[in-house]
């Protein structure tokens, strides 16, 4: 269900900000200190954080685009939080287009784009949502990208204008970003992520859905240091994506220690060992779910029992599957050797097992250090 702060539509700025006034700032405190450990900064910064999100009442313009997708991105973001703090940076933020939620429709909907874009010129940000069709329809009169079509326009017509002048293009969920399922082979409509589609560097937010905390954070980055996080090579922001969900696992102590869930259902399912022999993909997956969780710190997959899919990771419903097997031709530094033989070792091995937890923490430690020096160069 999405919630809405009711007495904030239709109000100008200045009647926004004074409602706005009124919601609680323990709780407002509260989410800028969340957001400043999502962005691996110090507990000092959020004040500046507060202040940041606060300064920008009306700014910056957000246009929203909808290609290939479930909107499933749409929802994460507005139903993420209760009471809708999320919702505070929505409203504070000037979204002029967003065609899941914008009153308006067809040549309404059309104009309110276009003054947007004009009157923002070089200010606004995108964020899209979906995947973008390169391939060409079947039959007489096919167009290439006609597979998805909005207002006349292919979604890569309507990409390539609406990114020409924008400040920076943030793509939300793993379709805009990679592709997403309907990349998968043998991708019928030819579809890719934005950047590869338009060359253009993206801020990649992935997962199916994105963490609404992960966008949000990413738009904080840019209210308070007036630029956008660094990245890794697939344009993922580096505070949430450095790092593997195997790292930070609540259940890394089963893994190294040889427990597994060998069955759903099973004493050791019971007992939340390790997910890795269902097909947990937490060792090949970068992303911070462990750390951040879904749907305001409730909960994420792992937690409520089922192995991570990988659904951040690029082409990732090819790459991961099957996703309840172990990716035997998958070569991880340490996590083989590890499942099989520490498993098999288990009594009498506390030694083994520390050296082996001890050996992988090495080889990852100088893997991250290479990461991050090719990055820094």
């Amino acid at each position: 269900m999405c919630r809405t702060r009711s007495g904030l539509t239709g109000l100008e700025p200045d009647e926004k900000i004074k409602t706005l006034k009124g919601v609680d700032r323990r709780e407002f405190m509260g989410f800028c200190a969340t957001i400043a450990a999502t962005l691996g900064l110090s507990p000092a910064f959020v004040p500046r954080i507060a202040e940041a999100v606060e300064g920008a009442a009306k700014k910056p313009s957000v246009i929203w685009l909808h290609f290939q997708e479930c909107t499933g991105d749409s929802e994460a973001f507005l139903c993420s939080s209760y009471p809708s703090v999320e919702e505070l940076v929505l409203n504070i933020l000037s979204v002029d287009y967003q065609e899941t939620i914008m009153a308006a429709s067809g040549t309404q909907a059309e104009d309110a784009l276009k003054k947007a874009m004009a009157d923002n010129k070089g200010k606004y940000l995108v964020i899209v949502e979906g995947a973008i069709p390169m391939g060409t329809p079947p039959g007489p009169g096919g167009k290439p990208g006609a597979f998805c079509t909005i207002g006349g326009k292919t979604a890569y017509d309507l990409a390539k204008e609406v990114t020409a002048g924008a400040a920076a293009v943030i793509c939300v969920g793993t379709c805009a970003s990679f592709g997403g399922v309907q990349a998968q082979r043998p991708n019928p409509t030819g579809a890719v992520g934005v950047g590869d589609a338009l060359g253009i560097p993206t801020i990649n937010i992935p997962g199916c859905p994105h963490n609404a905390i992960n966008s949000v954070a990413t738009i904080v980055n840019y209210l308070l240091l007036g630029s956008l996080p660094k990245t890794d090579r697939h344009g993922r922001p580096l505070f949430a994506f450095a790092k593997r969900i195997h790292d930070h696992c609540p259940r890394r102590a089963h893994f190294d220690a040889g427990q597994y869930v060998e069955r759903f259902g099973d004493d050791g399912a019971k007992k939340n060992w390790c997910l890795y022999k269902m097909g947990c993909k937490g060792p090949q997956t970068y992303h911070n779910c462990s750390l951040v969780e879904y749907n305001d710190g409730t909960s994420w997959p792992i937690k409520g029992g089922h192995g991570c899919v990988g659904c951040s990771e690029p082409d990732f419903w090819d790459t991961m599957q099957p996703f309840y097997e172990r990716l035997p031709n998958i070569h991880v530094p340490g996590v083989e050797a590890t499942a099989d033989k520490v498993g098999f070792t288990l009594v009498g091995a506390a030694a083994a097992g520390a050296a082996v937890h001890a050996a992988y923490t090495f080889a990852n430690r100088h893997k991250i250090g290479e990461t991050d020096k090719k990055e820094g160069e």
